[in-house]
């Protein structure tokens, strides 16, 4: 009986920890509805000025393109076209994102970066947090395609949730979201428009607050695929972390450093002073969203002029 008992835990826990068998249910082709955002902030923030050169940024979970606004004006600036899609699912209602799944979302971006690849001569790919995983698997997927992005940047970008093999212990709840999941699909779940708390610019931030359990679970499960697939990176890639972050465990940035294949690989280890924030989505942060931004600038014009 005793024996039986131990089984039936180890089978419980290895169920929830590996994610064997696990798939999205939703795949479907899903949309995205502005005209039931819950502010006009939570909108796609979309620049065109006729430029032959445009940067995709993509926001991160469970957050808006409000996360950019400074950066989008200052791409702006230097003379590139702005594109900030909201993905399916945020900004809305957190109904909406409890139904989707990585897949959709993912998919819904692959078909706008198809859209404006075709319209540029040249164009960047950036993303933080989950948009920094999603830039990542652009790159695994169109590097060395006639659809190559031109450069890749990445802010926070995860590509190991929990792992006792390299130590990274994101959150250890999630060892028990997998069965949580099938009861429930998140956890006070509810709306932030800008009053968000902390300093810094965490004060200002638009989005979804609370536990999003199968959204979240879904998520998890894509990062072993994109880390597998590290390796078919050979655009130049530009990837930043905080050695702080409190959301997004810091190794993150080495285990990418690793195993990626880029051709042009620049790494940055930021190191914020004492806020009260995740020091994680760092170009939303007043203090080092100027600095930061003219550095991702800097990589990105990079020999450009060489290569136009």
């Amino acid at each position: 009986m005793w024996i039986s008992i131990v089984l039936l835990l180890m089978l419980f826990v290895l169920w929830n920890t590996t994610l064997v068998g696990y798939r999205d249910k939703q795949t479907h082709m899903l949309t995205t509805d502005e005209s039931k955002v819950f502010c006009e902030e939570a909108k796609s923030i979309i620049h065109v000025q006729g430029s032959t050169t445009a940067i995709l940024l993509v926001h991160g979970f469970p957050s808006t393109p409000a996360m950019y606004s400074y950066s989008a004006q200052r791409f702006k600036s230097a003379g590139f076209d702005v594109y900030v899609p909201l993905l399916p699912g945020f900004g809305t209602d957190p109904k909406d994102l409890e139904q989707t799944t990585f897949t959709q979302w993912f998919g819904y971006l692959c078909r706008y970066y198809e859209e404006i690849r075709a319209k540029y001569k040249t164009l960047y790919v950036l993303g933080t947090s989950m948009g920094g995983m999603m830039t990542l698997k652009l790159g695994e997927l169109y590097c060395n395609t006639d659809k190559e992005p031109d450069k890749l940047v990445t802010i926070a970008a995860p590509v190991v949730y929990n792992s006792i093999k390299e130590r990274i212990f994101t959150d250890r709840r999630q060892y028990f979201a997998r069965t949580l999941s099938l009861f429930i699909p998140s956890f006070n779940a509810h709306i932030i428009a800008g009053n968000g708390k902390g300093d810094d610019g965490a004060d200002n931030w638009y989005g979804y607050g609370g536990t999003f359990i199968r959204p979240g679970l879904s998520l998890v499960h894509a990062m072993s695929q994109v880390r597998k697939e590290l390796g078919n990176i050979s655009c130049p890639l530009f990837s930043i972390h905080d050695v702080n972050d409190r959301i997004i465990p810091f190794k993150n940035l080495k285990i990418i450093e690793r195993e990626q294949n880029s051709k042009a690989f620049r790494l940055l280890a930021t190191e914020m002073g004492n806020y009260n924030h995740g020091r994680h989505s760092l170009l939303s942060y007043h203090s080092i969203q100027a600095s930061l931004t003219d550095t991702i600038l800097e990589f990105l014009q990079e020999n450009h002029h060489a290569q136009t």
